[in-house]
């Protein structure tokens, strides 16, 4: 106080507080009067005056009336009958003030014993606790500038550790609002080693371009598709984070561009590219296929995406399809004239959003058959993910990257730079702890990495050879990130494994 020259409150709270916590109830009650003195600003004009002065009057009474409270608990709890029910009669009725709890209070004097009448008020009894427990309830009636709030100091420190965490450029790990997880002797700063910007694992079983990648919604698993006509389930090891062959689903004729991990993972959807009229559903569990749909010769199935209840999916192509299909490949519903390039259902299971070839994102009610404009973007949408919470969308733009939209707001809130994407189809994603950071592959061969909140790339990933289709972000371990190249192989992105291992093969540029 003396090198700040702030004074923490004033002398009369000091003193109200004392008496509060000694339990000297008279000295208490006379310190309302002092305090109400410094409870209306002198500044106010006068009807403000006098309103502030019955709400005031009207704060005190209550305060009163809490303390006289605790003063016949306490007088009950230690057996003194007598002068409880005078505090009843002569002091708490008087006021005239919450006669229904005065009638509740009335009945505590048939409490036989201590315990039954803790049990009964709900109150920790005479002492320290619960003496606490009324300074907080006296305090939200008093100005912060006479008394100051409770806990204030643990307040303030939680928002300065809340704040350098926000302003931590790679901070990957839970939020933990407990001050004893952290050090307040130094800033909070997350060192770049942590993050996933160092190749961990080369999957080069593929055969040629690898046009997509999806870890599994548990994150046990990463489904790769790739123009060689399979599609490899890898299993992630939970403690080494390896990943190692589970098993190969063959028979794509036109090759693999899209994966779709059903809500439980037991299923996946393969999708070809656009001159493909088939898809297929695959039991991942058992590697069989349970179901190889196709409508017609003519249509494109391209994407797909499934429905939160698992049992059902949509999927469509730039040909005019859209489909809503049951587990059997059975035709549920269908929309005449919808040019789909991307799918994402929402997780209400009403609305699904397609972009399409008009430059924009819709949304399609199945329910109602009724749809509405979303996003409307200036250049064709190559695809897009949705963040978990259905709030925002990812696009990956034809000529302009990776634009980030506010779906419940339709608005643009930010376009991240540093990408090169043309014409190809690149799947971005959201990833990390709360959905703080966003990935996407390029045409210069490299993953970039931007803080959700920052225009300029983070980290920027090298050692693919030729475009990054695909990068997908594990649910489950934040630390770990796939990508998928038309150099045939799939990378693993973890922390650094050895701090002198910042030059190894595949890294991050500064």
């Amino acid at each position: 106080m003396q090198e700040s020259g702030c004074r923490l409150e004033h002398s009369s709270a000091t003193k109200f507080r004392n008496h509060v916590m000694e339990g000297e109830w008279d000295k208490a009650e006379n310190d309302l009067n002092e305090l109400r003195a410094l409870m209306h600003s002198p500044n106010a004009i006068v009807v403000n005056y006098l309103l502030y002065t019955c709400a005031s009057l009207l704060s005190t009474q209550r305060m009163k009336f809490l303390l006289l409270q605790q003063k016949y608990l306490e007088y009950l709890e230690d057996g003194k009958v007598l002068e409880a029910l005078q505090v009843l009669r002569g002091e708490l009725t008087p006021l005239k003030y919450n006669t229904d709890r005065i009638h509740v209070l009335s009945g505590y004097l048939m409490c036989s014993h201590a315990e039954d009448l803790r049990a009964k008020a709900e109150w920790e009894g005479k002492g320290t606790a619960s003496r606490c427990r009324l300074l907080d309830k006296l305090q939200t009636y008093l100005p912060p500038s006479v008394m100051l709030p409770p806990r204030r100091l643990h307040t303030l420190l939680r928002q300065a550790v809340e704040l350098q965490r926000d302003r931590c450029l790679y901070h990957n790990t839970k939020l933990d609002n407990n001050l004893d997880s952290v050090s307040l002797l130094l800033d909070h700063v997350c060192s770049r080693l942590q993050f996933p910007c160092y190749t961990q694992q080369i999957l080069t079983e593929h055969c040629n371009e690898v046009w997509f990648c999806k870890f599994s919604n548990d994150g046990t698993k990463l489904a790769t598709g790739s123009k060689d006509t399979t599609v490899i389930i890898w299993q992630v090891d939970p403690e080494t984070h390896q990943l190692k062959l589970l098993r190969t689903l063959e028979g794509h004729a036109y090759g693999v561009s899209y994966l779709a991990w059903s809500p439980d993972d037991t299923y996946l959807i393969a999708c070809g590219p656009d001159d493909c009229s088939e898809l297929w559903l695959w039991n991942v569990q058992t590697g069989e296929l349970r179901t190889k749909m196709s409508q017609s010769h003519e249509d494109s199935l391209t994407s797909v995406a499934w429905n939160p209840d698992g049992k059902r999916f949509v999927t469509g192509g730039q040909r005019g399809q859209f489909y809503q299909c049951d587990l059997d490949g059975n035709l549920l519903d269908s929309w005449e004239g919808v040019r789909v390039q991307c799918l994402w259902c929402l997780n209400d299971g009403r609305i699904v959003l397609a972009s399409d070839t008009h430059q924009r994102i819709r949304g399609y009610n199945f329910e109602d058959l009724t749809d509405r404009n979303i996003v409307q973007e200036d250049h064709p949408i190559m695809s897009f993910t949705v963040s978990k919470n259905g709030r925002l969308a990812l696009l990956n733009v034809a000529t302009q990257g990776v634009h980030l939209w506010d779906l419940q707001d339709r608005v643009l809130v930010r376009k991240y730079q540093g990408v090169t994407q043309g014409f190809y189809t690149i799947h971005s994603c959201f990833g990390g702890h709360n959905e703080d950071f966003i990935a996407s592959g390029s045409e210069d061969h490299k993953v970039y990495i931007w803080h959700r909140r920052g225009e300029l790339p983070i980290a920027e990933l090298t050692g693919h050879t030729r475009t990054v289709n695909c990068v997908s972000w594990n649910p489950a371990i934040p630390s770990l990130m796939a990508s998928a190249s038309d150099d045939g192989t799939v990378r693993i992105w973890g922390p650094a494994p050895f701090l002198e291992s910042q030059e190894a093969d595949g890294h991050m540029d500064s």
